[in-house]
């Protein structure tokens, strides 16, 4: 068997207390609709560069909440542009982080196959009991939804039929679970690589709604920690921008 010298024992000690000592963690909240390629993103970055991102998924307007009462997040990636920017104002980040990460889609879903038809025409029927949408308050993509729901006219007509998820994530869960037969969830959250994970869906007309434009931003908490400016340059580099596309999104700056 062959033994190691000293000096390369050593040496090796050394590059891995120097390897270990490189290696660091950046606490990030991100908004709920964005889980499925935030954990993508978040696995390349650590490959690419040891580092590990602690990510939280909830709805933008908790997060807010919480980030305002001394939450220990470094990086807010929200589902809106309107939270990172009231924070950006109250003096709660690194000046000049901010920046549009993605811009979202949002679509009518259900987990039936051939349950919706691709104009949405589905929720002028009576053929449903729940639709589901997530918290207009606390979640830029139930906001969407109720926009979409006034410019059809059906505000009035659907309202008894509306139950509400905390976040988008609780959303989409209502109708995979199928207490509701349909709602509406992020594109992303129901779609990858072109295509659907099942179900059937309306992919909703941005016209129908304000964009969803998804800001992200350094917070006061993360300025000391180089973890957090590395990732938050990874996320706005092509590896990431690949990822986020893939799931129905267009990436930051487009």
């Amino acid at each position: 068997m062959r033994t190691l010298c000293p000096a390369v024992l050593v040496a090796t000690g050394l590059f891995s207390i120097a390897t270990s000592t490189l290696a660091g963690e950046v606490q990030v909240a991100v908004a709920a609709n964005f889980t499925a390629p935030m954990q993508a993103i978040a696995q390349q970055f650590e490959q690419d560069t040891s580092h590990k991102v602690l990510a939280s998924f909830g709805a933008t307007g908790q997060f807010y909440a919480q980030i305002k009462n001394g939450a220990p997040f470094e990086v807010f990636l929200a589902a809106d542009d309107e939270r990172p920017a009231k924070l950006e104002a109250e003096g709660l980040t690194v000046p000049g982080s901010r920046f549009t990460y993605a811009v979202g889609a949002l679509a009518l879903w259900s987990a039936k196959a051939d349950y919706v038809d691709d104009q949405g025409a589905v929720l002028k029927q009576d053929t449903f009991r729940h639709l589901a949408i997530a918290n207009p308050k606390a979640a830029p993509y139930g906001l969407a939804a109720t926009q979409v729901m006034a410019k059809l006219g059906l505000t009035d007509t659907l309202k008894p039929k509306i139950v509400e998820g905390q976040s988008i994530g609780q959303t989409l869960q209502f109708v995979s679970s199928g207490n509701a037969e349909l709602g509406f969830v992020a594109l992303s959250q129901i779609f990858k690589d072109g295509k659907l994970n099942g179900g059937s869906a309306w992919m909703v007309p941005s016209s129908l709604h304000d964009p969803i434009k998804q800001d992200a931003v350094v917070l006061d908490k993360g300025k000391g920690n180089p973890v957090a400016s590395a990732f938050v340059e990874y996320l706005k580099g092509p590896k990431a921008a690949e990822i986020i596309k893939s799931y129905g999104y267009q990436s930051s700056g487009q």
